[in-house]
């Protein structure tokens, strides 16, 4: 197939603010049309043909990455009451096992950790093991499979679970007996994530979503009752705002939470009266955010809150529970240089959670006074926090530790003893040598001025700063996101291919406290666009690469990064790929009718009712602005039933591209939804596929090192004919 579909231009006129736009391909929107389906059919054969000369090398990227991971495995166990709870893979099953087996006894604390690495234990699990649920059973015979709830009633007799089959975000919660394995009979369809029981297991808790896919009504259900005799608990009229229901680490009070981008509430039920009426901690006010955290200091129940009233980077105060709206003590003021973003108590200490200097960092204080202790680690670049803390009376704080050079760490920091035990380390089959790898901070100089942040990795005895290599430069910028130093087994098949690695801290996202947020969004929001080409620039003038090896790429906001800087500086880049990409802002965030559009006004202002707004999104929005110039190479890569970035923008998008001449393809997975497919191994292949075209793009040697040689030039051979 030499040459591309052509969408066929059936011309809408949107109006807004006395200003016409006519959109060429808005019927690509009707989802169920036959035309649409044929058209992304066609649009998929061409990439298919267009990339085909890659085949070889996607299925050696898939390979190192099969080869590289420990397929049979077993996660570290958390201690969640009298059981130890954990999940296994197996090689050659797609998806996780859920199992627990039953602690030594009440001082139990230290999880039994199985040694993997020959890959022969884990498929054995821990002594007594029950299998809760097996992911892989229940998909059977589906082509996608997503779990988005699963809990365990505290007496350990019950498991609440809930799965998408369709890639939409919609679920079913089911209810199975733990010790026979039965469901019973009762199931809620059309359910968002997060469903849990009540500390009694009598109820369970759950959202459900309005026709814009908004997270908006709290339910509770009696176990063993029909579904339509729930009783509505919680609706949530401003369609600004989510809501999610959880409860505290203590067990003391069920919570609901409402929140905008910028604003939120918190709701608290006492949880022994989970029939009673919620009640407000804070009345909501407008872009003033807080969470909430239920502690006891000498004897009384308080509340912990980490809130920005007043306090840009936020501030945590101590109230009291059964007066929240009284007297507040202040216990960590605000900083200007630290964004405080979480705090986590359990009975005898408190942990919080903080950025300082673009890196995360963890600190606890115990209650017997003394102030906060920060955990060091010694490398530059890296990211901490905390995870699997479920348990109250715990006498450690569970950390997850990783770095562009280090595999995800898993540590118990003991409290009283100031020990940090490593639990287990991601297993790297092969021959990896972190040795071999540099990691380093780099500064870019925006328009304005500011700096910007860009995190590198390389391989240093395959690339010398200041000769030009391959690089992927990539960038989000969006809801205070922040995109920390992570190690990817997948990444090592660019850096193996003598590809350098940055990642460009734009603003919009979160990396340099809030401000850096607020900088990079609504009226602002062309900052995070300059600020990537800023990064490019400097990686060019530093001598790391050149425009015709540097490519970029960006997912959902961050697809709106690439096809804006696309449109704004096409001449840096070599190739862009664009995942899930919102690439059609303005027309999206026009339409209230239109999947979480009004919750999204917060962060990139209401165009449909300020025309200073519509103007401002209008002058960057990247099928908007496509125009004659020569584009790098662009692959758009979506999926039909995503509900967050509908498919329609980037179809949109590469047609619009087509018109001017652009090498635009647009790949589309029928079957799935805005994280891409399901499996671990239908993943591996997606992230084979983007590797693949995006080492071709920037020019990279296909082949890796060593014994992956005779297959690199097989595939030179294949790309030459």
């Amino acid at each position: 197939m030499n040459l591309p579909p052509v969408a066929a231009q059936k011309p809408t006129r949107r109006i807004h603010h006395n200003d016409v736009y006519v959109d060429n391909y808005e019927w690509l929107r009707d989802k169920e049309a036959p035309e649409v389906t044929a058209h992304l059919e066609a649009e998929n054969a061409y990439t298919d043909a267009r990339t085909s000369h890659l085949e070889l090398l996607q299925e050696q990227i898939f390979e190192e990455i099969k080869d590289r991971t420990q397929e049979t495995d077993l996660s570290v166990p958390v201690r969640r009451g009298q059981w130890w709870h954990y999940t296994r893979s197996v090689e050659g099953q797609e998806y996780g096992i859920h199992c627990r087996a039953p602690i030594s006894g009440p001082d139990d604390w230290a999880p039994p950790v199985i040694e993997t690495a020959t890959g022969t234990a884990a498929d054995a699990g821990l002594p007594g093991e029950q299998i809760l649920l097996d992911d892989n059973a229940e998909a059977a015979g589906l082509d996608f499979y997503s779990l988005g709830s699963f809990d365990v009633s505290d007496d350990g007799s019950q498991l609440l679970y809930a799965v998408d089959v369709e890639g939409d975000e919609r679920y079913t919660v089911r209810v199975r007996t733990i010790a026979t394995g039965e469901n019973l009979a009762d199931e809620i369809p059309n359910t968002s994530a997060g469903a849990l029981f009540d500390p009694s297991g009598r109820f369970i808790f759950y959202t459900t979503v309005d026709d814009a896919w908004r997270p908006d009504t709290v339910w509770r259900h009696e176990v063993g009752t029909a579904a339509d005799t729930d009783v509505q608990v919680f609706t949530e009229p401003d369609e600004r705002f989510w809501v999610g229901v959880g409860r505290s680490r203590s067990n003391r009070y069920l919570m609901i939470e409402a929140g905008s981008s910028v604003t939120s509430e918190t709701f608290l039920l006492d949880a022994a009266d989970p029939t009673g009426e919620f009640s407000v901690v804070w009345p909501r006010r407008d872009n003033v955010e807080y969470d909430v955290e239920h502690a006891v200091i000498d004897g009384e129940d308080r509340l912990l809150i980490v809130h920005n009233d007043h306090a840009v980077n936020f501030e945590l105060v101590s109230v009291a529970a059964d007066d929240p709206q009284g007297d507040k003590r202040v216990v960590l003021p605000h900083n200007e240089r630290i964004r405080l973003e979480s705090v986590d108590a359990f009975r005898d200490f408190v942990v919080v959670e903080y950025r300082k200097d673009g890196l995360t960092r963890v600190a606890y204080a115990t209650k017997r006074g003394g102030g906060l202790t920060e955990l060091s680690f010694d490398e530059e670049l890296y990211a901490v926090g905390t995870g699997g803390n479920p348990e109250w009376t715990q006498p450690t704080i569970r950390l997850g530790y990783t770095s562009f050079v280090t595999p995800s760490t898993v540590y118990d920091y003991v409290v009283a003893t100031g020990e940090l035990r490593q639990l287990k380390q991601q297993p790297v089959l092969g021959h990896y040598d972190p040795s071999l790898f540099e990691q380093r901070r780099e500064w870019a100089v925006a328009a304005d001025g500011t700096r910007v942040p860009i995190s590198i990795v390389y391989r240093k005895d395959l690339v010398e700063p200041g000769t030009p290599a391959p690089t992927l430069l990539y960038g989000y910028g969006s809801y205070e996101i922040s995109i920390d130093p992570s190690f990817s087994i997948a990444r090592l098949s660019l850096l193996d291919r003598g590809m350098v690695y940055a990642v460009a801290h734009v603003r919009g996202g979160g990396e340099l406290g809030r401000l850096w947020y607020e900088h990079g969004k609504t009226h602002q929001k062309r900052n995070s666009f300059t600020d990537f080409v800023a990064c490019a620039e400097h990686l060019i003038d530093c001598g790391y690469t050149s425009a015709d090896k540097l490519v970029a790429e960006g997912r959902s906001a961050g697809g709106l990064l690439m096809g804006a800087v696309a449109n704004m500086a096409p001449a840096l880049f070599a190739g862009i790929l664009a995942g899930v990409p919102f690439v059609d802002p303005l027309t999206s965030i026009l339409d209230p009718s239109l999947p979480l559009t009004v919750i999204e006004w917060d962060e990139w202002g209401d165009p449909l009712h300020d025309a200073e707004v519509y103007a401002y999104m209008k002058s960057y929005s990247p099928l908007e602005n496509v125009h004659q110039t020569h584009y790098p190479r662009i692959l758009a890569v979506t999926s039909l039933n995503d509900t967050r970035v509908l498919y329609v923008e980037p179809a949109k998008w590469v047609a619009r591209l087509r018109e001017v001449g652009a090498d635009a393809l647009l790949k589309t997975e029928m079957s799935a939804g805005h994280g891409g497919v399901s499996g671990r191994y239908a993943g591996w292949r997606e992230r084979a596929f983007d590797y693949a075209w995006l080492i071709d793009a920037a020019g990279a040697h296909p082949s890796g090192e060593g014994e992956l040689a005779a297959v690199g030039e097989t595939i030179d051979a294949d790309a030459g004919e």
